[in-house]
């Protein structure tokens, strides 16, 4: 826990003119969240703080930092308040301050805690007991099976599940929490009014009616580079643990992996094929020692005993890629044949072709039917790879 002092008046939280200066404070140029944090710890609110002298100021932060302090607001910063608090009036959004009783308790735990959040949602979910499950935005089709099965078991067993609305593995995560009754939280890198990307605007959509959509960052905001791997610190920060499904050895799902760490949490990740990228940043965690991961049921036995023992009765110890597959032809001879001598690493079509002593023509065929079937996915370099 911090050992800066919250604003110690209740009555002012969450009244219009409390909010008003909360916003006038985070949206001062130059005052980040540590430094909104040492103003608060020396005068209390932030009313206080753009009330004090300027000599006070000076002690605490430098004179741009004062100077931006004590200026009047511009008009275009009143316009952008006023908006802002009118989109707080809108049902199902809300703006939580650190002095809040809503802010999340998990997130004054962790180095760096917002001065606020804005929410969009079921607020109740950022204190729920959460996992975060992050990974590749190019993610592999066993990959983003992987991830949305693993977190739509674990919904079902009672966990948020935490992540960044990205391409790729967030996306799959928060589509299997949503199965769930833990549901899911999506924390983005962008002002809460912005969709982005585009593509996952349907899903951001849903999350905001069945889930929870949360941002640090003021309306309007774009997509800047900077603000998603400062956004992950609190994707790991909501969660008890991090699940890591697929990363490359540079993957920015590495930076959440080590902030869990740095805030006391645990960190699982899913092994893969020792020849495929995507498996790099996971074996390379496991090496760190990240707990490896094949079923749910090695998460849960990690968490509370409340969820050990729901997984137990609810989903058992189900590999990660042991559901079998249901299509026509499961039972078809050559299809086994190609399947058992394909093994579970990538594999040529020349090399295939030998193993299973099948002609070009009967193997293209063949491949073609269990690509189609979802049974196995086409590489780069035209390598084929069992998903089963």
């Amino acid at each position: 826990m911090h050992d800066f002092p919250l604003p110690p008046h209740p009555p002012e939280v969450g009244n219009p003119a409390s909010l008003d200066a909360w916003l006038r404070l985070t949206l001062t140029d130059g005052v980040g969240s540590e430094t909104g944090r040492r103003l608060l710890g020396a005068f209390g609110l932030p009313g206080l703080v753009l009330r004090a002298e300027r000599a006070a100021l000076d002690t605490l932060v430098t004179p741009r930092i004062a100077n931006a302090l004590c200026k009047p607001l511009t008009a275009a910063a009143r316009a952008h308040i006023d908006a802002t608090l009118a989109w707080a009036e809108a049902p199902g959004n809300a703006i939580v301050t650190l002095a809040d009783a809503h802010y999340p308790r998990a997130l004054l735990n962790i180095p760096d805690p917002p001065l606020l959040l804005y929410v969009k949602g079921n607020i109740a979910l950022l204190e729920a007991n959460a996992l975060a499950v992050v990974g590749s935005r190019n993610a592999t089709v066993q990959g983003l099976a992987h991830a949305e099965r693993f977190s739509e078991q674990l919904s079902h067993a009672g966990l948020a599940i935490v992540s960044g609305l990205a391409l790729g593995i967030d996306a799959a995560a928060h589509t299997g929490g949503l199965r769930g009754p833990g549901s899911t939280v999506a924390v983005i890198g962008t002002g809460i009014d912005i969709d982005y990307p585009q593509r996952n605007r349907a899903l951001a959509q849903r999350i905001a009616q069945e889930g929870c959509i949360v941002s640090e960052y003021p309306l309007g905001m774009p997509p800047l580079a900077a603000n998603f791997p400062r956004r992950n610190r609190l994707i790991s920060g909501l969660a008890r643990a991090v699940l890591v499904v697929e990363a490359a050895a540079q993957s920015g799902s590495l930076i959440t992996a080590r902030m869990a760490a740095e805030q006391g949490r645990d960190v699982f990740a899913i092994p893969g094929s020792i020849h495929s990228p995507l498996a790099k940043g996971c074996h390379q965690l496991i090496r760190q020692g990240a707990k490896l991961v094949e079923t749910t049921q090695d998460i849960l036995e990690e968490m509370p005993p409340l969820f050990a023992a729901q997984g137990k009765a609810s989903q058992g110890r189900q590999h990660a890629g042991s559901e079998s597959w249901r299509g026509a032809g499961n039972d078809d001879a050559p299809a086994a044949i190609v399947m058992q001598a394909m093994g579970h690493d990538p594999v040529d079509t020349d090399t295939l072709g030998a193993r299973c002593k099948l002609d070009a023509a009967r193997l293209s065929g063949i491949l073609l039917e269990l690509e189609l079937a979802g049974r196995i996915e086409v590489l780069p370099g035209a390598r084929y790879r069992r998903l089963e």
